[in-house]
């Protein structure tokens, strides 16, 4: 098995997807197995691999305690996966799945701003003509948020207030934003723009004009 196959094998994502979401945690075999939601054999086999490897670190148990494992910092690409494990399976690829999947005829856009310490993602959402329902939302979010062990912080703005949004703007994606739903990946439609008092008035006038010539 390459390198590349062994840190996408889905047991490595899982595990790695409920390590990043809790990284200052030291948990048990059997813990990790139960979070993510694999075969205890297959988690405890997965996880020699992972302290071989060096990007877990074993901790030696107290008295009657069990053996704990947790994310080794020390490790030389720890940085690079964290980044790859927040771009993808450990927490943008869930929230895309569920914005495109529920959301679809409301959702233009989509950004993971940030990720701080706690593992808590903030969200920006675009939506077009239609608005997501909140009460919906907020249950989609509790629930991926229970899935992937990770708190969400959800801003839900127009297409309009985003493109009025200026740098200053505590809201505006950052260069290390990560934009996960573009405008046209899903179903919703964007907001049709209206026409300015003068403009309109300015388009009857010179109708007006060419009927009476």
């Amino acid at each position: 098995m390459s390198a590349a196959d062994f840190l996408f094998a889905p047991e490595v994502q899982k595990l790695l997807m409920v390590a990043y979401a809790a990284p200052q945690e030291s948990l048990s075999s059997s813990e990790l197995s139960r979070r993510s939601k694999l075969d205890l054999a297959d988690a405890v086999r997965t996880l020699e691999h992972l302290v071989g490897s060096g990007i877990f670190q074993r901790h030696k148990p107290k008295a009657e305690e069990a053996e704990t494992f947790s994310i080794d910092r020390a490790f030389i690409f720890h940085d690079e996966l964290r980044n790859i494990a927040l771009k993808s399976f450990a927490a943008a690829e869930p929230v895309r799945t569920m914005l495109r999947g529920k959301f679809k005829d409301s959702v233009v856009r989509a950004f993971v701003l940030a990720e701080d310490e706690d593992g808590t993602l903030e969200l920006l959402v675009v939506h077009g003509q239609s608005i997501p329902d909140e009460a919906t939302l907020a249950a989609a979010c509790k629930k991926l948020s229970k899935n992937i062990h990770r708190h969400l912080k959800v801003h839900v703005i127009s297409n309009a207030r985003f493109n009025s949004l200026t740098p200053r703007d505590g809201l505006m994606p950052k260069p290390a934003a990560l934009e996960i739903i573009k405008v046209g990946e899903t179903k919703a439609q964007l907001p049709v723009e209206r026409v300015g008092l003068l403009q309109s008035a300015k388009k009857k006038l010179a109708t007006l004009s060419r009927s009476s010539a």
